[in-house]
């Protein structure tokens, strides 16, 4: 159902068994996949294209431009996937050229009230992202994430599979895979036990990450660390890819000392 009330330019494409709610505007660029709700007051602008199944709650913003004073009005774009949440608010922006030229956010994701996404961010699946989040431009973070509430996240970080955030955190350096950090400066407290237990790691496994995890803590050079481990499990094959991918010049967050 389309509402008489809704502004949509003649050029967006909308897919089948979409819903548009009242006072929702849809520019010209706009790929709308089937089965979406824009439940009412809803504004989605820019060179966006969103899969199928999502829901956008009133006053989300997405696909405007990027908060950044370098943007030219460039061509760049906006991806989001299928089975997506963004509730009231929420706020995601399209790339930037000097930044790659596109955001994207895959799948099965929750974006809590007043969240913002920043320019060129490219955001995995299954993430939950509580109410006040901002995340700055150029993030990476990988599937499975969860960010507490009123937490932000500096420019260029990327966040490893399984990390928890903990509510005001300041993260301001690369979060390791399935590790849980807080703090007014982010720090690691402990590895996400549950959220490893509900991936179903046997305790051996665990046990044998947390390990690892603690002796890379006391190396000198992380990537000459892992370069003698050998990737016996899914976990440590991820934690290695992480540290081969991660940014060289941001360093990890580590324990308080």
């Amino acid at each position: 159902m389309i509402s008489s009330k809704a502004s949509i330019h003649k050029k967006a494409k909308i897919g089948n068994n979409v819903n548009i709610g009242d006072f929702c505007s849809v520019g010209e660029n706009v790929t709308i996949g089937d089965d979406c709700n824009l439940i009412n007051s809803v504004n989605i602008q820019g060179n966006t294209n969103i899969g199928k199944n999502n829901t956008f709650f009133p006053f989300c913003s997405i696909g405007t431009k990027p908060q950044d004073l370098k943007y030219n009005n460039e061509e760049t774009h906006l991806e989001i996937g299928d089975n997506n949440s963004f509730r009231e608010y929420s706020n995601v922006s399209i790339g930037t050229e000097q930044g790659g030229g596109i955001t994207k956010i895959k799948s099965n994701c929750l974006f809590m009230v007043s969240s913002h996404v920043g320019h060129d961010c490219i955001l995995g699946n299954n993430l939950v992202v509580a109410n006040n989040v901002a995340i700055a431009g150029h993030c990476v973070f990988d599937d499975d994430v969860i960010l507490g509430g009123n937490s932000a996240v500096l420019q260029f970080t990327k966040i490893g599979k399984g990390a928890m955030i903990g509510g005001m955190t300041g993260v301001d350096k690369d979060v390791l895979p399935y590790s849980l950090v807080k703090g007014n400066r982010s720090y690691f407290e402990n590895i996400n036990l549950i959220g490893l237990k509900r991936k179903g790691f046997k305790n051996s496994e665990i046990e044998q990450y947390k390990k690892i995890i603690i002796e890379l803590f006391n190396s000198n050079n992380l990537k000459e660390y892992i370069s003698n481990i050998k990737k016996e499990s899914e976990l440590v094959s991820t934690l290695i890819n992480f540290i081969e991918n991660k940014n060289p010049n941001r360093d990890i967050c580590r324990p308080l000392k």
